[in-house]
C-alpha cells in the first residue's frame, strides 16, 4: 500500500485488483474525455486527430498521471492540515485541563495548608493548655501541703490551748 493510497477511491482499488500502481499509459484518450474544447466551425477530423495527438503527448509525458498526483497531494496536505488543527484543538483542550486542575490543586493545597497551620495552632495551644494546667496542680498541691502544714499548726496550738485550759480548770479547782 503507498504512502497516498488512503484517499484513492475505492473504485480504483477494484479495478486494479488492489494494486496500486500507477503507470504511464500510451494509449490515446478518446475525444469524450479531452478537454480541449474546439470551436463548431472547424472539421471534426483536425480536431481528433489534434486532440488524439495532444492526448497521446500528454500520456506519454505522463502529465495527467502528474496532475493527479498533484492534485492528490493537495488533498493529503489537507488532511494533514486537518489533523494538525485538531491534534492543536486537543492540545489546547489538555493545557485548558491541566491549567484548571493546577488552579485546584493550588486551592486544595492552600486549603490543607490552612487546615494544618491551624492543627499546628491547636496543638500548641493545648500544650500551652498542659503546662497551665500542669502549673495549677503544682499549686493546688502546694496549697494543700500548706493547709495541712498550717491544720497541724492549728491542731498544735489547740493542743497547747486545751493544755493550758486543763491547767487553768485545774488551778480553780485546787483553789477552790
Amino acid at each position: 500500500m503507498g504512502l497516498f493510497d488512503v484517499f484513492k477511491d475505492k473504485d480504483e482499488d477494484e479495478n486494479s485488483g488492489g494494486m496500486a500502481e500507477e503507470t504511464p499509459s500510451f494509449e490515446p484518450e478518446p475525444i469524450a474525455e479531452s478537454r480541449d474544447e474546439t470551436p463548431a466551425t472547424e472539421p471534426v477530423e483536425e480536431t481528433t486527430s489534434y486532440s488524439q495527438t495532444e492526448t497521446g503527448v500528454q500520456s506519454q509525458l505522463g502529465i495527467e498521471q502528474l496532475m493527479d498526483k498533484r492534485f492528490k497531494l493537495g488533498e493529503a496536505i489537507d488532511y494533514v492540515a486537518t489533523m494538525i488543527k485538531e491534534l492543536r484543538d486537543k492540545r489546547t483542550g489538555l493545557v485548558k485541563s491541566i491549567e484548571d486542575e493546577s488552579v485546584d490543586i493550588r486551592n486544595l493545597k492552600e486549603k490543607l495548608t490552612k487546615i494544618n497551620q491551624f492543627i499546628q495552632d491547636e496543638n500548641e495551644g493545648l500544650q500551652e493548655l498542659t503546662r497551665k494546667r500542669s502549673e495549677v496542680e503544682k499549686d493546688a498541691d502546694d496549697v494543700g501541703n500548706i493547709v495541712y502544714s498550717l491544720k497541724d499548726k492549728v491542731s498544735e496550738i489547740d493542743k497547747i490551748v486545751a493544755d493550758e485550759a486543763s491547767k487553768i480548770k485545774s488551778f480553780k479547782d485546787s483553789r477552790s
